[in-house]
């Protein structure tokens, strides 16, 4: 095995670029994996344009599909060659988060001193997936095998957006015969439209412009679409819902106008389920808020990961009830990664996700 691998390294704000580094050595819990292929998230883009604080050097990428290179000494139950996949989020299995029910926030720190999204470590705090080789902590909590008969395209929106976008669906309590709000329809806000299907959601109203995003939505189970740039989106869904508005509304974009519009059209005792990165203060106005007394619920969710939650995921997957294969709309390989981030950052030619393979 070479000593250096390629991997792309965020530099300073606008800057990540491919360059060379050495191999990570392997503990006694770790597992080193020969990434196959991964992607770019939104996530990444708020790195590279330095809205999200990260060191410089570190390897950027949280999304690996590969195969096991070396297992760590104390590492059972898996074999050197065998394929796997493991999730944005890397819990240890043993902190208090993780004991509590709430892995996701496994590593969260405190109110004071707080570093936001908990167990989220892959090109965050240790080196991440963007990389001809990934290091996975805690390989016997995170690893999950993926079956023969799934592409590596198939499951590689489990580890994060599939995984975020069912989570902000499962937050929102959907019950059979709800109506659900989704705005934005990004990679994340198409995942959770598929998973408000999932859950028993018998209407689904999918907001954006795109036309090509607003299509990809119906396929996945959106009963009507609303176009922002045809009228205000609040006026638009209560017509839709002849005033009641919705049971839940799923914000996946991370923007004032998107939470407060999806604040606004929830039913009294209705679920605001917010999954969008925010960059700036949130404001909640007193009327969206109903002075507090709407007995509403405003819901946040991290991409849950573990290899029970991989192991779900491509059983979904593998059943054929959600088909996101739509999504990989652009294939790169790691030694045009600034290409693909050029293209990704500027969401030019119908982009939503990029397959990127060494």
């Amino acid at each position: 095995m070479p000593a250096k691998m390629k991997a792309a390294i965020f530099v300073e704000p606008g800057r990540i670029v491919l360059e060379d580094k050495p191999i990570p050595d392997v503990g006694p819990l770790d597992a080193l994996i020969r990434i196959t292929t991964t992607t770019i998230c939104g996530t990444d883009v708020h790195i590279l344009k330095g809205e999200y604080p990260v060191a410089r050097g570190l390897t950027i990428g949280h999304e690996p599909v590969g195969i096991i290179e070396k297992l760590g000494s104390a590492v059972t139950g898996y074999q050197e060659g065998q394929r796997v996949v493991a999730g944005a989020i890397t819990p240890s299995g043993h902190s208090h988060a993780c004991l509590c029910g709430c892995s996701s926030q496994d590593g969260a720190g405190t109110r004071h001193g707080f570093k936001p999204m908990g167990g989220w470590r892959f090109g965050n705090t240790i080196d991440g997936t963007q990389a001809e080789y990934v290091l996975v902590p805690d390989a016997m909590v995170n690893l999950s095998p993926v079956p023969d008969h799934l592409s590596d395209e198939q499951v590689l929106m489990c580890p994060d957006i599939m995984s975020t976008g069912f989570s902000g669906a499962e937050s929102a309590s959907i019950r059979i015969g709800d109506t659900v709000a989704v705005f934005a329809l990004g990679p994340i806000g198409l995942c959770a439209v598929a998973g408000a299907k999932l859950m028993g959601a018998t209407r689904i109203i999918g907001v954006d412009t795109v036309p090509e995003r607003l299509a990809i939505a119906r396929k996945l189970g959106a009963d009507d679409v609303v176009d922002f740039r045809a009228g205000d989106p609040v006026e638009q869904i209560m017509a839709l819902t002849e005033g009641r508005g919705v049971d839940a509304a799923i914000e996946a974009l991370g923007t004032q106008g998107t939470f407060e519009a999806g604040l606004r059209v929830i039913r009294p005792g209705g679920t605001l389920s917010s999954l969008g990165v925010y960059s700036t203060d949130l404001r909640i106005p007193l009327s969206a808020f109903s002075a507090g007394l709407g007995d509403n619920r405003i819901v946040t969710s991290l991409c849950p990961g573990g290899k029970e939650r991989m192991r779900r995921l491509m059983g979904v997957i593998a059943s054929g009830r959600a088909d996101l294969s739509a999504l990989v709309t652009h294939r790169f390989k790691l030694d045009d990664i600034e290409k693909a981030y050029d293209l990704f950052s500027h969401q030019r030619d119908g982009v939503l996700k990029v397959a990127i393979t060494p």
